[in-house]
């Protein structure tokens, strides 16, 4: 039974192109931004299914050694600040090693690695353990950018605990000047050979030298597209459907009564916004185009946001997929995240098809997208860091908005109900997943609906 599952679980290619462990040293200045990315190009990675996890040298620090510091214990001159900061370094690439030698497949380095002396003892970590490197630059010299980093981040991390703004960004500043003594910044004609990215002023220039290799090429592509612009990005469901009121999945059937009634309301909450050149991306499917018929702005229409490909179960209730085909029901149970309809999609597939969209949506500035309830899954998942086990059960209900505005190191999310009644569509995981099950068992968790 296990063989014949497994022609319905998708193969993510990620699982068999990382060949080789692969290791992101962070570089740069404080205040630089080398958190936000490493945090970013992690949440990225595991969306994809890359196993990836951030090792950050200052939380070591600040775990093993309790007390705060101010600017003087990272003074080049103090040998007691060196002593921890390179014992706080040696555990956190131990880790590092424990990791890729285990399930991991990239671990970022959240380190200043400030000079090449420290660069190279990377470099020899990574020769040692047979790990790929590439190192990221965060190159700042736009005292605006660094002051705005600061007091967004820096002023409220644990070293300034029931320390004034004032006081802590003074503070930072004099631990920024202690390191501009020793710092060696990436360059072609002195470190040719070795494989770096380098963002200049958050994304105004890039430098790549000798990049190569599938997650080389990944962690790029998506660097040059991420920005710290603030915006927001809104995302919502499709109105009410006549497929939702009867309980059918997939199709392409039109708005119900209610969902023309949040067409309405929806077209008046995002035009009360006064959103600065919107964006309005719908699916192929006319009960998205038809939700976005009242908003003053024009809509895009993307095949990649179309709601999952249920195969040959396009259509039915789950009621006829239990009755027709009661295994593939039970199999879906056991890891609907993995489990492809026959002639169909599964979840993982549209993690694959959705990348082009997340890229798209880290380059604007403000975004609504109307879309179908496993698409808005998996969009949320990648914002909000949702494990592959949990994505697939979000709740995401009819005629709501959520509005995500990103962060220094997260993302913010509000909802929006708009007062229009709706169906529910959410169906839970039945306590029972095993082929064989009653049918009772298998449908306890569906929604009621219209027969």
């Amino acid at each position: 039974m296990a063989a014949k599952s497994r022609q319905y679980t998708a193969s993510f290619p990620s699982k068999s192109l990382v060949n080789m462990p692969v290791c992101l040293a962070m570089v740069g200045l404080p205040a630089r931004g080398k958190t936000f990315i490493a945090r970013k190009l992690a949440r990225y990675l595991n969306w994809i299914g890359i196993e990836t996890k951030v090792f950050s040298s200052g939380n070591y620090r600040r775990d093993l050694y309790k007390t705060q510091c101010t600017h003087k214990f990272f003074d080049p001159d103090n040998p007691e600040g060196i002593a921890i900061r390179e014992h706080c370094a040696k555990l956190a690439m131990n880790d590092i090693a424990i990791w890729l030698n285990g399930k991991g497949q990239v671990a970022i380095f959240d380190s200043t690695n400030g000079t090449r002396k420290r660069r190279e003892k990377v470099i020899q970590f990574c020769k040692q353990n047979s790990f790929k490197l590439l190192f990221i630059e965060s190159f700042c010299d736009d005292p605006s950018i660094v002051h705005s980093n600061i007091m967004e981040v820096k002023v409220t991390s644990p070293d300034y605990k029931n320390v004034s703004p004032e006081q802590a960004c003074e503070d930072f500043k004099a631990r920024i000047k202690l390191y501009e003594t020793q710092y060696e910044p990436l360059c072609l004609t002195k470190d040719d050979q070795v494989r770096f990215l380098k963002v200049v002023n958050t994304g105004r220039r890039f430098v790549v030298n000798r990049a190569e290799g599938y997650v080389e090429s990944k962690v790029a592509y998506y660097t040059m597209n991420i920005h710290v612009v603030s915006r927001s990005i809104y995302l919502t469901r499709h109105g009410e459907s006549e497929f939702n009121l009867k309980g059918r999945i997939g199709g392409d059937s039109d708005l119900s009564p209610h969902g023309q009634k949040f067409a309405e309301v929806l077209g008046e909450f995002v035009n009360k916004q006064n959103l600065e050149n919107l964006k309005v991306w719908t699916s192929q499917l006319k009960r998205t185009s038809q939700s976005a018929q009242h908003i003053k702005a024009s809509a895009e229409q993307w095949k990649a946001l179309n709601e999952l490909d249920a195969g040959v179960c396009d259509g039915m209730t789950y009621e006829e997929i239990q009755e027709k085909y009661p295994e593939d029901f039970a199999r879906r149970d056991q890891d609907k995240f993995h489990y492809r309809y026959k002639r169909g999609e599964s979840y993982e597939d549209i993690v694959i098809r959705l990348e082009p969209v997340i890229m798209e949506l880290e380059r604007q500035q403000n975004v609504l997208v109307i879309c179908h309830q496993a698409i808005m899954r998996c969009l949320l998942a990648y914002f909000l860091e949702v494990k592959k086990e949990e994505l697939p059960y979000l709740a995401v209900p009819l005629h709501t908005v959520f509005k995500l505005t990103p962060v220094a190191y997260g993302c913010k999310v509000e909802k929006f109900p708009l007062g229009i009644e709706a169906v529910n569509t959410q169906r839970e995981r039945p306590k029972n997943v095993q082929v064989g099950r009653k049918p009772e068992d298998a449908l306890v968790t569906v929604p009621p609906h219209v027969m």
